[in-house]
């Protein structure tokens, strides 16, 4: 028998790919691709196919831009590879 986190974790893509792109639809990819913590201490938006980060801090900017790498990934998962070039660290 498969676990409910398993199961949500197999379809939550595909739903949310087909949901229209939207602020909450990125808010909501962005927590579920960087975690509580690190979305707490951020704020995103999506402008020309690249989520633009602001930081509380310079020690949130910097674990974003060292955790880019993994990050871009799901965001394309979650968003639509077209969707999703890349990162982008703006000033607070």
């Amino acid at each position: 028998m498969r676990k409910a986190p398993e199961i949500l974790a197999s379809i939550l893509p595909d739903l949310l790919r087909k949901a229209p792109l939207t602020p909450e639809k990125v808010q909501f990819a962005w927590r579920a691709a960087v975690g509580p913590q690190v979305a707490r201490a951020t704020r995103v938006e999506w402008r020309e196919r690249r989520v633009i980060v602001r930081a509380d801090d310079q020690r949130w900017t910097d674990e974003v831009k060292r955790a880019a790498h993994l990050i871009v990934p799901k965001l394309r998962i979650l968003l639509g590879e077209d969707n999703v070039t890349g990162l982008a660290i703006a000033d607070r």
